[in-house]
């Protein structure tokens, strides 16, 4: 099975996908976990991930797309990845699309966590406090949140027209969430 965890950031996607992980065997596939780990590898790649980080911006789609299809495989013999940041464009869920047929697999479902923005900038200012992330500091954040709406926000109709899209309350607890996360992965699509 193969799963989106969609929604912007700090909606409770990582959160989700760690206790997906546990539960059901599944490989998260985190696109912020990779360029993270990236990153600390001080490689050229993680330098220049470094870099667009830190100006708020997102990486490109050339580097998203080659460290997803880096892990694919190691998802898919594990049955199944929770795709977690990814993807954030049409044309990002379309080479998904690709990758996945070539590999006769496709996306089961996608499970929206719908949030509120100011709530949001309440998690993240938490977040930042927490652990420290230099990508959740307020400005950064306030940019990467206009990206999402701007950039991500036609992939509900890209999805909801495939009738695998499910939305679900991102605002209540952590178990709460994680209920309506189980009925729509268990449940048909959409």
């Amino acid at each position: 099975m193969n799963l989106i965890l969609f929604g912007p950031p700090a909606a409770g996607k990582g959160t989700q996908a760690k206790r997906l992980v546990e539960q059901r065997g599944m490989v998260q596939l985190s696109t912020g976990d990779m360029l993270r780990e990236a990153i600390a590898s001080g490689s050229k790649l993680g330098l220049e991930c470094q870099a667009i980080m830190s100006r708020g911006e997102l990486v490109s789609d050339a580097i998203v797309i080659a460290l997803i299809e880096a892990r694919l495989k190691e998802a898919e013999d594990a049955g199944g990845a929770i795709f977690d940041g990814f993807p954030r464009t049409v044309p990002q869920a379309e080479a998904l699309d690709a990758m996945l047929a070539k590999l006769g697999k496709q996306i089961d479902h996608v499970v929206r966590l719908k949030v509120d923005d100011a709530a949001l900038m309440d998690r993240i200012a938490k977040r930042y406090a927490d652990q420290g992330r230099p990508d959740d500091n307020p400005e950064s954040f306030k940019v990467r949140l206009e990206a999402y709406n701007r950039n991500t926000a036609p992939l509900l109709p890209y999805y909801a027209d495939k009738g695998l899209l499910t939305e679900v309350d991102g605002m209540g607890s952590i178990e709460s969430v994680a209920a309506a996360i189980d009925a729509a992965m268990d449940g048909p699509a959409g």
